[in-house]
């Protein structure tokens, strides 16, 4: 019944009675888990939850790119299917896909896709390591994670819903604002459980199929490194970090639970099973593409090279540069002051002045003035963006307008740095035949360490852009403060 004077109380008592015979309400929804064995709550079918892996497999492979290396896409595939063939549906047929992608991350989507990008794989040094991160998205699909998750937003936006029916006081945007937060905190709890779940469901199959269950841990340990690494890069530049999701990111190696379910896997190994395969892994990925490919161009220090789309750009030193799929970023240390680079196609004959205020819609544009370095024709001048100082500019190569846009987050800095803008903008130039090497990808080089090696020389000499001393010591497990053994085999950049 509609109470004019309901209190914020009482709507918020009304909400979670609401959400909860809802949920009571649905249970003919449920279905029976295939590891548990226990009912839950789901709206979809399996053949609906393949369709949204089917369906949205065509998009992963769109947005991230395929890695073009067959053989190790069989090796990926080979080491999943050992494990999915112990998992609790086997049934199922899985794909594993290695990405294309420096980002460290791995994922799987409903029906059995499964998703590992060549940045993680590089940093894992042992076959186990690698069957463990398989193993953790493999638990997410067996034990239908995804389909959860979706069922509960689906029944938490079917309850507002009703609820705006039956309750006109919830038509009202703070009220709906608040079923937003009652209901994201009702979802939001199954995150860590999940994640737990997937763990030990990983362990039991790494197991089961002849892995070493420890290797999850050392999987964990691995990209707690990372995320260490991201943080102290992150507040150098003045950013928030990002890291691989889930558990693996969330949790300490020493957490207590997570050690019991890793622990409680042995009881599924047989005897003298424990594989870990570090050499076999190590042999697979020699020569595996590090770091930015050639299609996506390469970081050098602060230079920029692209070999596909032809040509070179340097940032000013000692910022950090992101190659974005869609554009170029450099961020100054402490995050002050930024340069974004994007490139759109030439459709008709403007000059770059013109492409500005036509295509970009900036029509007030003060300060202009044409640029014409190494032979381009581009224009540059200044404006407001979010009532900050900005500069913009538009330089042409061949068929292909590049557009730079920079601005700080303190507008009284901006004088100070404008000459790091404009210094960019006009270092933009055609690929050179000196600079065509440069434009090359970096590689995986697996050796033996001799007396000759350490991370010093190695980084001396290497052409990873950011902390390389740093990075060498992540890919072979190193970080922080190890140092390379004779005779070790190990992994280097070249």
């Amino acid at each position: 019944m509609y109470v004019p004077n309901s209190t914020g109380r009482e709507i918020i008592q009304s909400l979670r009675l609401l959400v909860g015979a809802l949920l009571f309400l649905c249970l003919a929804a449920c279905a029976q888990n295939p590891v548990s064995g226990e009912h839950d709550f789901v709206m979809l079918s399996e053949d609906s939850e393949i369709t949204i892996g089917r369906t949205n497999h065509p998009k992963i492979i769109a947005q991230y790119g395929r890695y073009e290396d067959e053989l190790v896409q069989k090796y990926v595939q080979s080491v999943g299917d050992r494990l999915a063939e112990v998992s609790h549906r086997k049934d199922l047929i899985y794909r594993f896909t290695v990405l294309d992608s420096p980002v460290i991350n791995a994922f799987a989507l409903p029906g059995g896709y499964i998703y590992i990008t060549r940045g993680l794989m590089a940093y894992l040094n042992s076959e186990a390591e690698l069957a463990a991160v398989l193993g953790h998205e493999i638990g997410h699909v067996t034990a239908r994670h995804g389909v959860r998750q979706q069922s509960a937003a689906q029944a938490a936006n079917i309850g507002y819903t009703i609820g705006a029916i039956l309750f006109p006081e919830l038509r009202a945007a703070p009220s709906q604002d608040l079923f937003n937060i009652l209901g994201g905190a009702l979802l939001s709890g199954y995150g860590r459980e999940h994640e737990l779940q997937s763990d030990a469901l990983g362990a039991e199959y790494l197991a089961r199929s002849g892995y070493e269950p420890q290797a999850m841990m050392s999987v964990i340990r691995v990209l707690k490194d990372q995320e260490t690494f991201a943080a102290e890069q992150a507040k150098q530049q003045g950013r928030e970090a990002s890291g691989y999701h889930g558990l693996f990111a969330s949790h300490p190696d020493n957490d207590t639970r997570l050690q019991e379910v890793v622990a409680a896997a042995d009881k599924y190994a047989g005897a003298d099973q424990a594989e870990v395969g570090r050499l076999e892994y190590l042999r697979r990925i020699n020569g595996m593409i590090f770091g930015d490919s050639e299609q996506q161009g390469i970081r050098s220090e602060n230079h920029f090279y692209h070999k596909e789309m032809a040509f070179a750009v340097d940032f000013p030193l000692g910022w950090q540069i992101n190659n974005n799929p869609d554009s170029l970023q450099a961020i100054s240390n402490q995050g002050k002051a930024i340069i974004e680079m994007g490139a759109a196609d030439i459709n008709r004959k403007l000059s770059p002045k013109e492409f500005i205020k036509q295509r970009l819609k900036i029509a007030k544009l003060k300060s202009g003035q044409a640029l014409n370095e190494h032979g381009l024709e581009g224009y540059t001048g200044l404006l407001e963006i979010q009532s900050k100082p900005a500069r913009v500019a538009v330089i042409y190569l061949l068929d292909r307008a590049f557009i730079f846009f920079a601005t700080v987050t303190d507008g009284n800095e901006f004088k100070t740095v404008d000459h790091h803008f404009l210094a960019t903008a006009r270092s933009f130039h055609a690929l050179t035949s000196d600079e065509v090497h440069l434009a090359k990808a970096l590689m995986l080089d697996v050796v033996t360490v001799t007396k000759y090696d350490s991370y010093n020389v190695w980084a001396a000499h290497s052409r990873i852009t950011n902390s390389a001393r740093q990075q060498l010591q992540l890919l072979n497990g190193h970080y922080p403060n190890k140092e390379l053994k004779l005779g070790e085999t190990v992994k280097r950049v070249k």
